[in-house]
């Protein structure tokens, strides 16, 4: 008795391909071909792949950075929190365990703002969502050693809550931020 693993008897690789067979392979591989150019231009077009530059800083170049931007910035109360307002159109946000530097932060809706993002000690996930809607979310990684600067717009006035999403620690349950987006501020 032969099993699957058996290797097959005789000349089998010279025996015709039936035609439905044949079919089959045909709509197989048009449509491996189909998926791969749909994903390949999936990540090139379209608002649902965050864009921005990077660079290579320093965690304590960065941490710098956020420190200055939180030196010239404003302040203000909402919802019984104090609040970061950017003094121009530059935010500066740092993942340390287990918190993020730059944040609370109150925005205007509508306008556009640089996310300069980075992390201080070890990777860290960036996950930006209306507080009332698990749909509408971006998800972001931030690393050391790295400055992301992602150009973003708020459309809606909202409260965003931000999560670290990437396992950083014994303290990571209680990483999170907010964005307060308002019509004006």
């Amino acid at each position: 008795m032969s099993t699957p693993l058996d290797p097959p008897k005789g000349n089998w690789w010279d025996i015709p391909v039936n035609r439905r067979e044949s079919i089959w392979l045909g709509i197989a591989g048009a449509w491996s071909l189909a998926i791969f150019g749909w994903m390949s231009g999936f990540t090139r077009f379209g608002d649902q792949n965050p864009v921005g530059e990077t660079y290579e800083v320093d965690p304590d170049e960065q941490w710098a950075r956020t420190q200055d931007y939180l030196d010239d910035a404003e302040t203000i109360e909402i919802d019984g929190r104090e609040a970061v307002i950017p003094p121009d159109d530059s935010v500066y946000i740092t993942g340390y365990r287990f918190a993020w530097e730059g944040l609370p932060v109150a925005l205007e809706a509508g306008r556009q703002y640089d996310l300069h993002l980075g992390a201080y000690d070890v990777q860290h996930g960036f996950s930006v969502r209306p507080e009332d809607s698990l749909s509408q979310q971006i998800n972001l990684q931030i690393f050391p050693d790295t400055e992301w600067i992602v150009p973003m717009t708020f459309e809606d006035p909202d409260t965003y809550h931000v999560i670290c999403n990437e396992y950083c620690g014994s303290g990571h349950n209680g990483m999170h931020g907010k964005f307060y987006v308002r019509e004006e501020l």
